[in-house]
């Protein structure tokens, strides 16, 4: 993998110099482990003059959940506790005649910007913008195995509540039920709060899981998803407790599956991203429910669990082929519930099979 860090580092360096910045400071975490190979808590990456340092406040950690440090760098431990790893960084950049910084504005805080000009006071600092986030949206085969892993392991937790009991269990218990098996099953944890969602909940996007009990009739959603090795995807199923599905629960199910499908469909390469929202939305909009949809029909995984591109009606640019999306349109009527569809996929070219579906647990409306 030391190849594959120093590659990457070298496009961002590439990017850095044709903006007129020879060097680089990364503290977002999720940027730092995509360079680095691994983020201890604090740590920053620099991209020096004459070398890259990862500039940490104790030795990394050695779990293989954390990553590992790209054998190719150097790692500089600070002497003294409470010191802030970026400000070292500046401090070394000056000390070896560096002048200019490109630094991630988006993610420093003003105070953290004043110490770096207050101890390198004649260092000129420059925005570098999004630019590793830019780096990370197409995913290498290393990535997307990791991505397919996780998806393994959150359709194989999701399998095995669908077998247990569930009416009288609260949405909270189930939800620490299945962050329990995604660990179990080798995750290095849940991707992000899993959302367990009953009755008149049913459908909501982020909803945080109460008390309250399944009951038989209910509509049961949920949403989850394992973070493997620092890459996190989500699946997000629909289901009837107890009895056969009403009229009204087949006849939303059915749509918002139209939905997805079409979304899923238009995971193309080249394929606009408001086109990809525009393909599910419309078709929502059409039978009456533009009113309370959420902002965006899906977004990109990685490292994190909500990443460039968004699939969203006002979202710029096009989709490349290796990029994973989720697409995940759903319905939420008020006092009685709601339908959400949620897969991880990876945009491929017609020519090889056309987009790649990670999350595979079935998307017919089963009644539990």
């Amino acid at each position: 993998m030391s190849e594959v860090y120093a590659s990457r580092r070298t496009r961002l360096r590439e990017r850095c110099n044709a903006s007129g910045s020879a060097t680089a400071l990364i503290s977002r975490p999720a940027n730092v482990r995509y360079l680095a190979g691994a983020a201890p808590r604090g740590a920053v990456l620099l991209l020096g003059r004459r070398e890259d340092l990862l500039v940490c406040t104790g030795p990394p950690d050695d779990r293989p959940s954390e990553g590992r440090p790209d054998e190719a760098l150097r790692i500089h431990v600070l002497r003294l506790p409470g010191g802030d790893p970026a400000v070292a960084a500046a401090d070394l950049l000056v000390g070896e005649g560096g002048d200019s910084l490109a630094v991630e504005e988006h993610h420093l805080t003003v105070a953290r910007h004043r110490a770096l000009s207050s101890v390198a006071p004649r260092l000129r600092l420059a925005d570098l913008g999004g630019a590793v986030e830019q780096l990370r949206v197409v995913k290498d085969e290393e990535e997307i195995s990791c991505l397919r892993i996780g998806a393994e392991i959150a359709d194989q937790a999701l399998g095995e509540l669908l077998e247990s009991i569930l009416v009288g269990r609260t949405e909270r218990h189930l939800a620490l039920e299945l962050e329990r098996r995604l660990v179990d099953h080798g995750a290095d944890g849940p991707a992000f709060p899993t959302s367990v969602a009953t009755g008149p909940n049913s459908g909501r996007r982020g909803h945080r899981p109460t008390d309250r009990r399944v009951e038989e009739g209910d509509f049961l959603s949920v949403c989850l998803g394992a973070s493997y090795r620092g890459y996190r995807c989500e699946i997000g199923r629909t289901f009837v407790i107890g009895t056969s599905p009403a009229d009204w629960q087949i006849e939303l199910y059915d749509l918002v599956f139209a939905a997805q499908r079409a979304g899923r469909e238009a995971l193309v390469p080249g394929a606009a991203f408001r086109d990809v929202d525009r393909a599910a939305r419309q078709i929502l909009d059409s039978a009456g429910h533009s009113e309370g949809l959420p902002a965006l029909t899906g977004h990109g995984v990685g490292l994190e669990i909500e990443e460039d591109p968004q699939l969203s009606p006002a979202a710029m640019g096009k989709l490349d082929a290796c990029v994973p999306v989720t697409v995940e349109p759903g319905v939420h009527l008020p006092g009685r519930g709601g339908v959400r569809i949620d897969d991880t996929l990876v945009v491929r070219p017609e020519a090889d099979g056309g987009p790649e579906l990670l999350t595979i647990t079935t998307k017919e409306l089963l009644a539990l």
